[in-house]
C-alpha cells in the first residue's frame, strides 16, 4: 500500500496497533515480547513506506512537470513568438485537419494567403524594431477582424499571414471579405516612430471547386496572390479556371524557354524617346521580342517573368544586350540606348561582372546607355543591388529606375541608389486627363525628379490629350505610341532622317 499512504497507515494502526495492545494487556512475557517485535517491524515497514511514498511523491511530481514542459513546449512550438499567432506548422496542422472534416463531409473550404505591400521600406527606414511593431499591430488588426467570422488565423513567416475558413457556403463572398480585410488593413499604423499606412494583397482558392488535395489548395491561394501582385495590390484575388490555364500556358513558356536557342530566336525592337522641348528623338529603349519556332511570337510580358522565376533571365539579358549595343552602335553619335535589367542581373557580382564585359567590349560608348531598373532589383539586397549599380556607373552608364510609382521602395530608391533618371510608369498616364488623382501623382513626381535634378521620362504616351497635359505639368521626354511604335533594327536611321525632314520643314515653314 505504498502509494496510498493513508490506507497503509490505517491498517498499521488498527489491526497491528490491536495485537499489540492484546499482546501487552495479557502480561505473559512471550506475548509481550511479540508486541514489542510487532511494534518494531510497523514501525520499520511504516518508515520504508514513508520513504518509497516520498520517492513515488517526487517522480510523479517529475512527470508532471515533464508532462507539462512537454505541453508548453508543444504550444511553443505552434505559436508565432512575435505576434502570439499561430506559425506556420499550426497552420498546415489546422489545415490537414480542417481538409480532411471538409473532405468527409463533402463541405466548402477556403484558404487565404496575405502579404503585406510596402513592409520592407519600413524596416529600411525606420529598422526592425518598427517593422516587428507592425507586424504585431497587424496581428492585433487581424484577430480584431477574424473574431467574429469562425476563421483560423496565423503568421506564415515575415510579413505573411494566412487564414482558413471552413464550411463555406455556397453564396458566401469570400472576394469582398477579402476585399473588406485589405480595406481594414490600409487604415494607418500608429506607432512610436511613425504614423506607417501599407496595405494587404490577398490570394483565395477554395475547395473542391479549383483543388483536389490540401497542397494544391494552399499552393493555388499562393499563386492567386503571386498574380493579384502583379495586376492590382491591396485587393483579393480569387483562384479562377484562367489561373488554371495561365499555369498550363506558363509551364508550356518555360519548358519551350529552356530549350530555345537565345540568339537565333530572340531579337531588339526599338520605341524612340522624344525630347518635348526639341521636339526630336533623344534616345530609343529596346525591347525584347521572342519568336518561338513551336510557340510562334510570344510577348515580353509573358516570357520576361517566367525567364526570371526559372532563373535563366541571365542568359536572356545578355543575348539581348549584345544585340541591342550592335543596333545602337550605328546610330548618329548622340543618340542614346535604354536598355532594361533584371533584378537576377545585379544580386551579385559575378552577374553583373557578365554585363559590364559586354558593354567594355561593344563599340557603342557607356555613357551614351542608360540601364533601367525596376525596386525589384534592390527590394531583396539592397546591398548588393546598390554595389552593382555604383559599378555600372563607373564605367559611364546612366540608371533609370523604371515603373516609378507602382512599387513602395521607390523613394527609398531615390535616396540609396545614384540614379540619373526616372521613368513614370504608364498606368499613370492613360486617360490622366480624365483621372485627377493620376494627374497629381505625375505632377508630383516631375516635380520630384526636377528638384532632385533627374530627367523624369513619361511612358504610354498615346494621345494628344495626354501630351498636351503632362506637358503642361512639366513633363519633357516622352515615349509611347503616339510618337512611334516599337521598330526593328534596321528602320531606325530612316526614322530619324523622316524626322530631321519633318523638324527642318517646320522650322523653314515658320
Amino acid at each position: 500500500m505504498m502509494h496510498v499512504r493513508v490506507a497503509a497507515f490505517a491498517v498499521a494502526i488498527i489491526v497491528n496497533g490491536a495485537f499489540v495492545v492484546f499482546f501487552m494487556a495479557s502480561g505473559h512475557a512471550t506475548f509481550i515480547a511479540i508486541a514489542i517485535n510487532i511494534l518494531l517491524v510497523s514501525f520499520g515497514m511504516l518508515a520504508v513506506l514513508m520513504v518509497n511514498y516520498g520517492n513515488f511523491e517526487r517522480m510523479i511530481v517529475a512527470q508532471q512537470q515533464t508532462e507539462a514542459l512537454s505541453n508548453e513546449n508543444l504550444r511553443l512550438a505552434n505559436i508565432d513568438s512575435l505576434t502570439g499567432l499561430p506559425n506556420r506548422r499550426a497552420f498546415f496542422k489546422h489545415l490537414s485537419e480542417a481538409f480532411e472534416a471538409a473532405t468527409l463531409e463533402g463541405t466548402r473550404l477556403a484558404v487565404g494567403v496575405i502579404d503585406l505591400d510596402g513592409f520592407k521600406p519600413v524596416n529600411d527606414l525606420y529598422g526592425h524594431s518598427s517593422g516587428d511593431r507592425l507586424l504585431m499591430e497587424v496581428a492585433n488588426r487581424l484577430t480584431l477582424y477574424f473574431a467574429s467570422k469562425e476563421m483560423f488565423l496565423a503568421r506564415l513567416g515575415g510579413d505573411e499571414f494566412a487564414f482558413v475558413i471552413s464550411n463555406v457556403a455556397p453564396q458566401r463572398d469570400v472576394v469582398a471579405e477579402g476585399n473588406r480585410m485589405c480595406a481594414y488593413m490600409h487604415s494607418p499604423f500608429i506607432l512610436p516612430d511613425a504614423t506607417i499606412i501599407i496595405s494587404g494583397s490577398i490570394g483565395i482558392a477554395v475547395y473542391p471547386d479549383l483543388a483536389s488535395s490540401q497542397e494544391e489548395l494552399f499552393d493555388r491561394a499562393d499563386y492567386a496572390l503571386y498574380h493579384g501582385k502583379r495586376q492590382k495590390r491591396g485587393n483579393s484575388t480569387l483562384f479562377t479556371v484562367h489561373h488554371v490555364e495561365e499555369i498550363h500556358r506558363d509551364a508550356r513558356i518555360e519548358q519551350t524557354l529552356k530549350q530555345a536557342d537565345f540568339p537565333s530566336e530572340m531579337s531588339v525592337v526599338f520605341q524612340p524617346i522624344v525630347d518635348g522641348f526639341q521636339n526630336r528623338t533623344v534616345g530609343f529603349e529596346a525591347l525584347a521580342r521572342w519568336n518561338s519556332p513551336t510557340l510562334g511570337p510570344v510577348s515580353p510580358a509573358q516570357f520576361i517573368p517566367i525567364a526570371e522565376r526559372a532563373g535563366i533571365i541571365g542568359g536572356l539579358t545578355r543575348t539581348l544586350l549584345k544585340k541591342a549595343l550592335h543596333a545602337a552602335s550605328t546610330w548618329p553619335d548622340q543618340m542614346r540606348l535604354s536598355f532594361n535589367l533584371s533584378a537576377q542581373d545585379l544580386n551579385s557580382p559575378e552577374a553583373v561582372m557578365a554585363v559590364i564585359a559586354i558593354i567594355e567590349n561593344s563599340p557603342f560608348d557607356a555613357e551614351r546607355l542608360d540601364l533601367e531598373i525596376t525596386e525589384t532589383a534592390f527590394i531583396h539586397d539592397t546591398r548588393q543591388a546598390k554595389q552593382s549599380v555604383e559599378m555600372l556607373r563607373k564605367i559611364g552608364c546612366g540608371i533609370s529606375l523604371d515603373d516609378f510609382g507602382t512599387g513602395y521602395s521607390s523613394l527609398t530608391a531615390l535616396h540609396s541608389l545614384p540614379l540619373t533618371k526616372i521613368k513614370i510608369d504608364q498606368s499613370f498616364v492613360n486617360q490622366i486627363q480624365d483621372n485627377p488623382a493620376s494627374e497629381k501623382i505625375v505632377r508630383s513626381v516631375l516635380t520630384l525628379g526636377r528638384e532632385m535634378g533627374l530627367d523624369a521620362i513619361v511612358e504610354g504616351v498615346e494621345t494628344k490629350q495626354e501630351l498636351s497635359l503632362i506637358t503642361q505639368l512639366g513633363g519633357n521626354f516622352f515615349q509611347g505610341y503616339l510618337f512611334s511604335p516599337p521598330m526593328g533594327e534596321t528602320a531606325i536611321l530612316r526614322f530619324l532622317q523622316d524626322e530631321e525632314q519633318a523638324l527642318g520643314s517646320r522650322l523653314s515653314n515658320g
